[in-house]
């Protein structure tokens, strides 16, 4: 008696879905797609005012302690840095230069992860020697810290 094989989509775990994706990514990649959409029918005289709008809205949608963190970040990071323009990003407070994306907030919650992250791309001006950190965990906020966030965010800036 020959064991005859299962077929892929019997095997395939239930919570997996096609190409790899989570959940959590696949909804971050539909929220980038609707935040393209809206952004191209704005247009861009009103990106910095309606990106802002968004943000906060983004942010105000959040579980604590991802809100508070939000919220005291979009005030360090618009105060440090007011050149910078807040966008949402797959659906997550973000700021931008020239339309491209220096620094972004993921909370923790976005990808059930155990702390929440302050993450920068590759416009941010962080270059330093061979190797340098793009993101940081965000267990909580302390003077110290809201000052070194102030620092970086002026430094990707510069």
């Amino acid at each position: 008696m020959k064991d005859t094989p299962k077929s892929a989509k019997s095997t395939t775990a239930k919570n997996k879905t096609s190409g790899g994706f989570t959940v959590e990514e696949r909804a971050a990649m539909k929220e980038h797609a609707q935040e393209l959409k809206t952004a191209a029918r704005r247009g861009p005289r009103a990106a910095k005012a309606d990106g802002e709008s968004d943000v906060l809205a983004k942010i105000a949608e959040m579980p604590e302690p991802d809100r508070s963190l939000g919220e005291r970040l979009h005030a360090i990071i618009t105060g440090s840095a007011p050149a910078l323009t807040p966008r949402t990003w797959y659906g997550m407070p973000a700021y931008a230069k020239d339309g491209k994306i220096v620094c972004f907030f993921q909370p923790a919650q976005k990808f059930k992860a155990r702390y929440a992250t302050l993450g920068f791309n590759d416009p941010a001006n962080l270059d330093d020697g061979e190797m340098w950190p793009t993101s940081y965990a965000l267990p909580g906020l302390t003077p110290a810290v809201e000052k070194r966030i102030g620092e970086l965010v002026k430094q990707a800036v510069s």
